[in-house]
């Protein structure tokens, strides 16, 4: 597997070229911009951009999406709760197929309805549901806290301890981590009840 992380301003976004080098494919994961960049990268390597997909329809992740989709063909995938376009939607468990590669869909709303984490072998994009060190916003329109906790202690805590995270801005102390590590040292994954969290949530 080819794994680029992808760092662009102003807002510290991260853009992720993920691809086969067996089948020459590629998908590109929330292109904030840079497209240039992202194109290059993957002439580079030989590898043809089949997809893009946004983890949330925010417009700072789907900013690249219109001028990358025009230089590569390659379709828009965004979860099905996304008012915006797209040329494929996708729900909770569905599987992106790119040559060898598996990318699972796992829906994390919270941030947004259709806020999603992607798996792929044993690296988790987690976009703005879960940062290194913190979580993603829930007083934006279409936030919820509620949905937040179900998202972090219902889904991503349950997966392994060994899963490489990788989000959707570099807001951290470093650009990734593990998610063994978050549990135990991101204070927004320390054990609270639901109440308990919606109140965590809406304190300064």
């Amino acid at each position: 597997m080819i794994f680029h992380q992808i760092l662009t301003s102003p807002m510290k976004n991260f853009t992720y070229l993920i691809g086969s080098d067996v089948a020459g494919v590629a998908v590109a994961v929330d292109p904030a911009g840079e497209v240039q960049q992202i194109v290059d990268l993957a002439k580079s390597d030989s590898l043809e951009i089949r997809y893009i997909i946004n983890t949330h329809s925010h417009g700072d992740h789907t900013r690249g999406n219109k001028e990358l989709a025009k230089r590569t063909g390659a379709k828009i995938v965004q979860h099905e709760k996304s008012e915006d376009y797209k040329d494929i939607m996708v729900r909770d468990e569905d599987i992106i197929r790119l040559g060898e590669l598996e990318i699972k869909v796992i829906h994390t709303p919270g941030h947004t309805p259709d806020s999603m984490c992607l798996l792929v072998g044993n690296r988790l994009l987690t976009g703005d549901t879960l940062f290194i060190g913190e979580c993603g916003r829930t007083d934006l329109p279409g936030g919820s806290p509620r949905q937040m906790y179900e998202s972090l202690f219902g889904k991503i805590a349950g997966l392994p301890d060994e899963l490489e995270v990788y989000p959707g801005h570099d807001y951290g102390d470093k650009p990734s981590s593990t998610l063994g590590y978050e549990k135990k040292h991101n204070y927004t994954m320390e054990p609270r009840t639901l109440e308990e969290f919606i109140e965590f949530m809406r304190s300064p």
